[in-house]
């Protein structure tokens, strides 16, 4: 049964898609880490007007971690799973440092065309509604290190069948 995820934010709701079948365990990490509510109380931390919103830090959840923002991660890494999935607006994939089998929890939905990271970065899925949502935090104010004004809250994230959504 193919999922979907939920991603209610405090500027409203963003739904994405799967691709389990390029990117199986990139998948299952990120919704197992969904399910056990680590995403919940998260913020979009890195904000990049035609290139990018990234989140998934559980620093995130404490204002004075703020100069730690970007470095945290869920205790465990996942091998890269690198494919043809073209890195275009709307694309899910996961934010990692160097090493290309760093990925942990941090993600990013892209807001442009940042085809340079194809094959670089594992895409795993792609939005499939709330594309004025992702306009809304990609477009907000940010201060120097790319970080957003205005806290870009991520409330929840739910996984649920992917028929149940349309």
């Amino acid at each position: 049964m193919s999922e979907a995820a939920i991603i209610k934010t405090s500027e409203g709701e963003m739904i994405l898609e799967f691709w389990p079948d390029v990117a199986p365990g990139h998948v299952e990490n990120f919704k197992k880490l969904a399910q056990q509510g680590f995403y919940d109380g998260t913020c979009f931390h890195r904000v990049i007007r035609d290139f990018m919103i990234q989140g998934g830090d559980p620093l995130t959840k404490d204002e004075s971690k703020q100069r730690a923002w970007g470095t945290g991660g869920p205790g465990h890494q996942i091998k890269a799973e690198f494919n043809d999935k073209p890195h275009t607006r709307g694309v899910l994939s996961m934010a990692r440092s160097n090493d290309p089998n760093s990925a942990g929890s941090q993600f990013f939905i892209c807001h442009g065309e940042p085809r340079f990271l194809d094959r670089q970065y594992t895409a795993f899925g792609k939005l499939i509604k709330g594309d004025d949502v992702l306009e809304k935090i990609a477009t907000t104010p940010t201060a120097p290190g790319d970080r957003p004004l205005k806290r870009m809250n991520v409330e929840s994230v739910k996984i649920v069948p992917r028929d149940s959504v349309k």
